[in-house]
């Protein structure tokens, strides 16, 4: 197991946590959760080797295998499955051992090395590698091309691919959906949940974490607590600890108030639909873990939009790409008006992006009409426009150079809702996180008021508590909403329709969120029913299981083997007798009437050991046959 004993770790003069004890044991799948900057990720350093605790200890069994996530990619020329095979350091090192023995031609340990190849998999190490890449969002043909060619996401999907690879005992995975669209979550989700080592998992997902995970360990206030269940069990349990405290009572009610205000003006809408139903059923889950974010820094609402004209934004027949000879959408007709809240579902390549885009302008139609209300005020939010931030600017720069007739307190006053408060309102974006940047930049779209919001992806990098605070602002926006998200939970609980983005075209998905994997499942063949098996086949218990089994074999086995090796021994023994006496009748003296005896007795010895001979080989035969039998039964 996993234990940490009276653990006190520090960065710098801060102290993240102090006399931790705790056990977590083999094969539990742990969340680590906690705000930014409270010990996560020094965790996973400590454990790592990479930090020295300053007192106490981490401790886990010596023979175990610790995979984790590379922060960085080195320029690679080789091909991406080459990369993610040397995340399997033994069948790497054996594949060397290979090549040495037969350069040395030697012959007994190569039959060694090619037992211990097939016993850790390595024959089928290949197409493991490809399902793993395949599931992580690669196509077909992509396995080879060079790392280099690969964008930073994808190449931090090659690490994740690395590290599953590893066949490890203890699996360290910081934010691994980060980069990864909703298909690769839900992929890796099946992936996770059979793996039978041990996962310590940070991620702001609570739907993963719930699928996922059987403990959770909280860092808060210089502790480290280890609660057993899911995330939403951890959820409920901390939000009837904080709602006995009297200090936090006014706090919680208002949120719970909010939460309860939009429930009961969405169940008056709601009617028999799939979806809808699903959307209540969450937003009332919402109002029961209200009280666990009432310390949440994060407070901030969509003002209403200044105009709502109806329809907002229209298309018709649109085609839209990046080549007019091969359109990534063609013929696009759909129309948004004023409350609609839209989920974009597709399979990574599938286009929703580029909807995204051409619905916000940024792309035209190569065919077709887009056309907009005169009064359509867009927000858009992607990933890109973190990097369009000026760096040497503060966030109240940049909220003042939006808005010029803004007095500065209350550009201070709006952003502090989105936890820029005191001195980090004034100082320069340039050293801030992705998460940082990312709650700017939606600071600045709030602040505009827009009629249509279009949010690509918003979840990356934000923590959870933003992500709930996010979830709650949506539930009042009065405009409407087209949301790309790999957060199953934002999406069930912020929007009403799911449109599906695929073959080219969008059509409403008439199912609910949870029946989309089934959906996935559907359009792909079946993968080897092996793939997810490999998840969990070489920790150090399976490789113990396998020691023990192993044992009880040879065992079973012994007395056949050890009849089999007499049976060879005596043939051997007799075909070096008939040997000896060959040569001896092969000397013509021995044919001379002087040596009549000689011959009739050596010819009389000859046949003898003939028949004994053929016996001992027949039984030598029967016993091999019976050994493997044995061994195949």
């Amino acid at each position: 197991m996993l234990s940490l004993t009276n653990l006190t770790l520090r960065r710098g003069a801060k102290v993240l946590f102090r006399d931790a004890f705790l056990q977590v044991h083999g094969g539990q799948h742990v969340g680590v959760t906690g705000a930014n900057g409270s010990g996560k990720s020094s965790l996973f350093a400590l454990l790592l080797g990479e930090l020295v605790a300053d007192a106490g200890t981490a401790a886990f069994p010596r023979d175990w295998v610790v995979a984790h996530v590379a922060q960085e990619t080195p320029p690679d020329p080789r091909p991406a499955i080459h990369y993610v095979l040397d995340g399997d350091a033994e069948l790497r090192s054996v594949e060397a051992a290979i090549a040495a023995a037969e350069q040395a031609h030697d012959g007994h340990r190569l039959a060694e090395l090619h037992a211990r190849l097939e016993a850790i998999g390595g024959y089928e190490a290949g197409s493991r590698a490809a399902r793993l890449l395949h599931g992580l969002g690669f196509r077909p043909g992509e396995e080879n091309r060079p790392v280099e060619s690969f964008s930073g996401g994808w190449r931090m999907r090659l690490n994740l691919g690395r590290a599953l690879m590893c066949r490890s005992d203890l699996l360290l995975l910081d934010e691994p959906t980060n980069h990864l669209d909703l298909e690769a979550v839900v992929w890796l989700e099946d992936w996770l949940r059979a793996y039978r080592g041990t996962l310590l998992i940070i991620s702001h997902d609570r739907d993963f974490l719930d699928g996922v995970c059987s403990h959770v360990l909280h860092i808060e206030r210089e502790q480290a607590t280890l609660y057993t269940g899911n995330y939403s069990d951890f959820e409920r349990l901390r939000a009837e600890r904080l709602a006995g405290q009297q200090a936090a009572y006014a706090e919680q009610q208002r949120e719970i108030a909010h939460i309860r205000h939009y429930v009961d003006r969405f169940r008056a809408k709601a009617t028999k639909a799939r979806q809808a139903q699903s959307r209540l059923k969450a937003l009332e889950r919402m109002e029961l873990i209200a009280p666990a974010h009432v310390d949440s820094p994060f407070h901030f609402a969509f003002r209403p939009p200044a105009r709502s004209p109806n329809p907002l934004l229209r298309l018709e027949r649109a085609d839209a790409g990046y080549d007019p000879a091969a359109p990534v959408l063609r013929g696009a007709t759909l129309t948004l008006s004023p409350g609609d809240r839209i989920g974009l579902l597709g399979v990574n390549g599938a286009g929703k992006s580029t909807l995204v885009k051409l619905l916000a302008g940024d792309l035209p139609p190569l065919a077709g009409v887009r056309e907009g209300a005169r009064d359509l005020q867009v927000g858009y939010f992607a990933q890109h426009q973190l990097e369009q931030l000026r760096p040497e600017w503060t966030p109240v720069q940049h909220l003042l150079a939006q808005s010029p007739t803004l007095a500065e307190q209350e550009a201070r006053d709006f952003l502090g809702g989105f936890g820029f408060v005191g001195d980090q309102a004034l100082a320069p974006v340039a050293p801030f996180s992705g998460g940082e940047k990312a709650r700017l930049v939606l600071a600045l779209i709030v602040h505009r008021r827009p009629n249509l919001l279009l949010l690509d992806e918003p979840t990356n990098h934000l923590d959870l508590e933003m992500r709930h605070a996010l979830g709650l602002a949506l539930q009042g926006f009065e405009g409407a909403m087209v949301l790309v998200s790999h957060d199953r939970h934002l999406l069930r609980s912020t929007a009403d329709r799911l449109w599906l983005v695929a073959g080219g075209g969008v059509t409403e998905f008439q199912e609910g969120l949870d029946d989309y994997p089934r959906w996935l499942a559907a359009q792909q063949p079946a993968d080897d029913a092996t793939g997810n098996a490999a998840a969990g086949e070489h920790t150090a218990t399976a490789r113990r299981d396998r020691r023990r089994s192993d044992a009880e074999e040879r065992k079973r086995l012994q007395p056949l083997r050890r009849a089999a090796e007499r049976w060879e021994g005596r043939v051997e023994e007799l075909t070096a007798e008939r040997h000896r006496l060959e040569s001896r009748l092969a000397d013509p003296a021995l044919y001379e009437a002087a040596r009549k005896d000689e011959l009739k007795t050596l010819l009389a010895d000859k046949a003898r050991v003939d028949a004994a001979l053929a016996e001992a080989e027949a039984a030598w035969l029967d016993a091999i046959e019976a050994l493997d039998n044995a061994a195949q039964a």
